[in-house]
């Protein structure tokens, strides 16, 4: 489990479209869950943060498009003990959705069926940062960035039409779940 709350931006090393080697100062032992851009990813190699990646993660996530060189938000799994800070958040992606405009607030388009699982003022994580929802309308959400998440992660260097990865808050799915019809 994450938090949303980025700890670091690292940078891609290598990505071979299996193996994604990520250069950061975040330590992780192999077996260590340690989201990437909101993805979470299993710790392959003690010595370095690298991950195999699976073919549905690549069909679900933006991790396909990542270069050599390319920034990406990085959030070890939070261990027993720690403040939970943001929301929870599962480094399971529900989807993509993509950056409509930005200006005082970021508005991002999403698909239906996610959208459905977003409230206002309720939480959502893009690319693994978590946030709060500042308005809906029919084809999309809209947060405002403070300037200390657009320094301290990769929202910062959005533009208009890129992907992102997108998780609704888990507690939705669950409640939708459990009422009866």
């Amino acid at each position: 489990m994450f938090t949303g709350i980025v700890r670091e931006v690292g940078r891609v090393a290598s990505f071979d479209g299996r193996r994604l080697v990520v250069e950061a100062q975040t330590i992780a032992a192999e077996g260590d869950s340690v989201a990437i851009a909101g993805v979470c990813l299993t710790a392959v190699d003690g010595s370095q943060l690298a991950f195999d990646v699976a073919d549905e993660t690549l069909r679900r996530t933006t991790l396909g498009s990542l270069r050599p060189g390319t920034r990406v938000n990085v959030e070890p799994a939070v261990r027993a003990g720690e403040p939970l800070g943001g929301h929870y958040v599962q480094g399971h992606v529900d989807g993509l959705g993509r950056v409509r405009t930005i200006g005082a607030e970021v508005w991002f388009d999403a698909p239906a069926d996610l959208l459905r699982y977003v409230v206002g003022k309720g939480s959502v994580s893009v690319d693994g940062v978590s946030l709060t929802v500042a308005a809906l309308d029919e084809r999309g959400f809209a947060v405002a960035l403070i300037p200390h998440t657009l320094a301290k992660t990769t929202l910062g260097e959005l533009e208009a039409g890129d992907a992102v990865n997108l998780e609704t808050d888990v507690l939705a799915k669950y409640v939708e779940r459990l009422l009866p019809g």
